[in-house]
């Protein structure tokens, strides 16, 4: 009965942990404004060549093993910061989805609904493949391809240029963000 109670409890630890993972951090920007300046630059170009494929065999070809491991190790931290980066980007955006889903316009709340589900999307891939790319640090014969956060990041930065346009048609937002 005692364990039964443990497994449970730890359940429940496991799921509040697991949703404010997803959620994000309650101060996250909520306006436009404040949204530009909580953003965290991702260079996305720069994120696919560290997790490229090719480039990791011409690497692994031309160094040697413990240089390749060393190179191989840097690649995956910086790799990590810029998911952590996305990550952080993704939560921010989620408070801007939620406040869109509120919207009487229906273009807008579709959009905003649009933006939650790839926010959230983007979150939880981007923490699984942290977990990956750690895996990989330690053995670094491990393959790794999280192509698709960098795509899921650039759908998500579509639909915030979308949703800014559809919210503030007078201003400029794809040039704000």
């Amino acid at each position: 009965m005692i364990i039964a109670t443990i497994l449970v409890f730890a359940g429940l630890l496991s799921l509040l942990l697991f949703l404010r993972v997803a959620k994000g951090h309650g101060s996250a920007a909520r306006d436009l404004g404040q949204l530009t300046e909580s953003i965290r630059p991702v260079d996305i170009e720069a994120f696919r060549n560290l997790i490229d494929p090719r480039e990791e065999q011409f690497l692994r070809g031309n160094l040697s093993p413990a240089e390749f491991r060393a190179i191989h190790r840097q690649r995956l931290r910086a790799a990590i910061e810029y998911l952590q980066c996305a990550a952080h980007n993704a939560s921010v955006l989620l408070y801007l989805g939620e406040a869109a889903r509120q919207s009487a316009e229906p273009a807008i709340a579709e959009a905003g609904n649009k933006l939650v589900d790839n926010a959230l999307r983007l979150r939880l891939y981007a923490f699984r493949a942290i977990g990956m790319f750690y895996l990989a640090m330690v053995f670094s014969n491990t393959p790794i391809s999280p192509m698709g956060v960098a795509e899921r990041y650039e759908r998500m930065t579509r639909l915030v240029i979308l949703l800014g346009c559809l919210q503030y048609p007078s201003r400029d937002v794809a040039a704000a963000l």
